[in-house]
């Protein structure tokens, strides 16, 4: 007994220790000092409030990493205060054009002639009454009636209460001031007489940064030479920033690091297509210098290669492999938090984690963690096994308590980044780790049934500049406008379209990869069903009823045939579609799940409804909002809907979660990924229904997860906790009540049935003259 004990012991040591190996952050960061980058709140959390204001700073304070760094952009005000605000002049951030109307000034600034209301024009007491306001147009004004005021340095500084926590300032104009005759100089030194802690000076003035050198000592304040774009002149040394960073050397003399812009290090073309990387980070790293990285802002359109996905663009600058940036600046520090910062376990105090750094390509998901771990024990002598193989097997199911087994479920396969159902969008599926392919069926003239996001061509191909667009025709069974419907054109004529990547966030001026947009194939549902082996398959139905009816087409039937022909192997098919009809078909239960999608947002589900779902459903899938209810892009509160449908013993599947910013509520920061985790783990849907399944699937892998109780940023969000941090005067009205689930919106008459008639030589064969009974396979 004591010898497997003590093999039981070692076992779980090797197999924690190849864990920590094989799926943490990588063994020393390739920063300069070897330590995890800086997370630089640009502003405070500045992507949700005001710039530089009180709530910004909390909110980055709140939800950050214990190391955050407060940024503020410093300007001197007419009595040589120094203030956080993010521009030289006033008006864009505040609303001083209404306060000191009229009261504009010109100044030179930088020699161009420049109007507006600027800080060296006003004592600090007569900002008193200047509020700040969002000076993003882009984003949420509901704040602006806040009456969040101009906060003076040190008032920030005041709020860090953290020893680990830095604060960063930020001299853009120091010319500019000096014209003025103000002397940030002067500023700085009251500062260090106070002994307010700065932790960071950045310039992009070379001059400034040798002036104040002598002020603070370089072990408590590290200065930092801020590069501007590559053709701006620099006014000390008349060369362009472009041409200084290639002597690391000289502004080693000055600065113990650079700030660059993104494009510094990772460069994109005119398409926004990601280059190779450049060497600037290896070689500043050569000559001592650290490198901190600007401009990634969670809510701005970035390299499609990235897919919209801010966390992965912040990966690729401190998880690359070949490098790591010292720090990243961040109007969103909720992103580069998670993705930077360590977490140690409080059960095994050696083992440490990140949330996202150093999970690799080919990390598994949480749960297999435990059966990797497990199998290792039973690979010991057979007469140990018994023994200690439970005891293994019961301490890592209770170490990894907080595992993530919420499928992955494509809409459209990969339509994020390729045309919707093409076959690269599935090979792309299966490669991100999506655990379920989906495939929505259409059928052609001559009975085809294929893969394809919509009855209507037009949505997600180039049918309407073809010589088909006479074939349109309005069908108010189906939609309103006019389409060019599958059923119109025959299966060799639907081959030979070009598939249209989906844009569905076009009115925002945001579109999916050009590159992508017309790549792929369209694919038979026979060609689906072996492309898609070894995964998990959602056959979704719909317009069952018009088909049989108006077209005689049976895509049961179809769908049957080619099942019965294929088998596949990937275990249980799923079977969706908004009509009880369709679903009463597929009865043998050991064969199919059974899924239906409630087709609009919904409030609650009286419990007859729940009763009759059941009788035909296995699962149900429901949109975001049925969950999280929102008005104006807020949460307003949560539903109890997904509990309930759970207590009946139905699986709950929520749609559809997509990565651009402009699909998710403010809530939810920008980040797709923190919308993920407010539904696995604040309502434990069993599955996430996304166009975007590699973000979904490296969140389920995230070695956080664990600890989500632990860390602020991993913590699921509270609906309706910025909705009432809304003053009275912007609060936007409360969205109308969502209807309630009733039996009449469940219960349907049986699909019609079709009339027999002899199909092409190509065509699918039609079953029968009446409506498909229950088929067993």
């Amino acid at each position: 007994m004591a010898l497997s004990r003590v093999l039981a012991i070692l076992i779980l040591q090797y197999s924690l220790v190849e864990l920590a190996s094989s799926t943490g952050p990588p063994s020393g960061w390739k920063t300069l000092q070897g330590s995890p980058p800086l997370v630089i709140a640009r502003g405070g959390f500045s992507g949700i409030f005001p710039d530089s204001s009180s709530v910004a700073y909390s909110l980055a304070l709140n939800t950050s990493g214990p190391n955050v760094i407060l940024w503020c952009d410093v300007q001197l005000t007419k009595d040589g205060t120094g203030i956080c605000f993010p521009e030289l002049k006033l008006d864009n951030a505040t609303d001083i054009p209404i306060v000191y109307q009229g009261k504009a000034k010109h100044h030179s600034v930088n020699g161009v002639s420049t109007r507006g209301w600027f800080s060296v024009d006003y004592n600090f007491d007569e900002l008193v009454n200047v509020s700040l306001v969002q000076g993003v147009y882009s984003r949420t004004n509901m704040f602006d009636g806040n009456r969040l005021p101009i906060l003076p340095v040190e008032e920030v500084a005041n709020l860090i209460k953290s020893p680990s926590t830095g604060l960063w300032l930020n001299i853009q104009h120091d010319s500019f001031f000096k014209q003025q005759n103000l002397s940030v100089e002067k500023f700085l030194l009251s500062l260090a007489a106070r002994r307010v802690p700065v932790s960071y000076i950045s310039s992009p003035e070379v001059n400034f940064l040798k002036r104040v050198k002598s002020i603070f000592s370089p072990q408590t304040t590290s200065l930092i030479f801020s590069v501007l774009e590559q053709s701006k002149i620099e006014p000390t040394t008349k060369q362009s920033y472009g041409e200084l960073l290639k002597n690391l050397a000289l502004i080693k003399t000055f600065a113990s690091g650079i700030l660059v812009p993104k494009g510094y290090i990772w460069p994109v073309d005119s398409s926004l297509s990601l280059q190779p990387h450049t060497s600037l980070v290896s070689d500043a790293h050569k000559e001592k210098l650290r490198v901190f990285v600007s401009d990634l802002i969670n809510d701005v359109p970035f390299s499609y290669n990235f897919s919209y996905d801010p966390l992965a663009e912040c990966l690729s600058f401190i998880d690359d492999g070949d490098f790591s940036v010292d720090g990243v600046l961040s109007d969103f520090p909720v992103t580069p938090s998670a993705a930077i910062t360590p977490h140690s376990d409080s059960k095994i105090s050696s083992l440490t984690a990140d949330c996202f750094s150093g999970l690799g390509k080919n990390a598994t998901k949480q749960e297999e963690y435990t059966m990797k771990a497990g199998q290792e024990a039973r690979n010991f002598p057979q007469r140990e096994h018994n023994i200690f193989v439970v005891f293994i097997d019961q301490f890592l199911l209770s170490y990894f308590h907080d595992k993530v087994d919420t499928l992955v479920i494509t809409k459209y396969g990969a339509s994020g980044d390729n045309p919707a159902c093409t076959d690269i969008a599935y090979k792309k599926a299966k490669s991100d780790g999506a655990d379920v392919l989906d495939c929505p069926v259409q059928m052609s003239k001559d009975g085809i049934p294929f893969c394809l996001s919509s009855i209507d061509l037009s949505e997600s191909t180039t049918v309407a500049h073809t010589n088909f667009k006479n074939r349109a025709t309005t069908i108010q069974e189906i939609k309103n406008s006019s389409g060019i419907y599958t059923f119109s054109l025959t299966w060799d004529e639907i081959k030979t379209l070009t598939p249209s990547i989906l844009n569905p966030y076009e009115k925002y001026r945001l579109f999916r990869n050009p590159k992508s947009k017309n790549q792929g194939k369209l694919i038979t549902f026979s060609e689906f069903l072996l492309l898609s082996e070894g995964s998990r398959i959602l056959i979704s139905i719909e317009n069952a009823a018009y088909l049989a009816e108006k077209q005689n087409l049976s895509v049961i039937n179809a769908v049957l045939d080619a099942l019965k022909k294929t088998r596949p192997r990937s275990g249980k098919v799923m079977i969706q579609s908004t009509h009880s009809s369709v679903l009463k078909i597929f009865s043998d239960k050991s064969k199919f799940e059974r899924v239906y999608r409630v087709d609009e947002n919904i409030s609650d589900a009286a419990y007859s409804a729940i009763k009759d779902i059941k009788t035909f459903a296995d699962s149900v899938v429901i949109g975001k909002k049925s969950v999280f209810p929102e008005t104006m892009a807020f949460l307003v509160n949560s539903t109890n809907i997904v509990a309930k449908l759970k207590s009946f013993k139905l699986l709950v599947y929520v749609e559809s979660f997509s990565n651009e910013f402009v699909s998710q509520a403010w809530d939810y920061y920008s980040d797709a990924s923190i919308e993920i985790h407010s539904f696995v783990i604040g309502t434990k849907v069993n599955g996430i229904i996304t166009d975007f399944p590699k973000t979904a699937n490296r969140y389920r892998r995230n070695l956080c997860l664990k600890h989500g109780h632990k860390a602020p940023y991993m913590s699921p969000i509270e609906p309706g906790k910025l909705f009432q941090q809304i003053s009275t005067l912007f609060l936007p009205p409360l969205p109308p009540p969502l209807p309630v689930l009733t039996d009449s919106n469940v219960t349907e008459a049986p699909l019609p049935g079709v009339s027999a008639r002899f199909p092409s030589a190509k065509a699918a064969p039609r079953v029968g003259a009446i409506a498909p009974a229950p088929i067993k396979m």
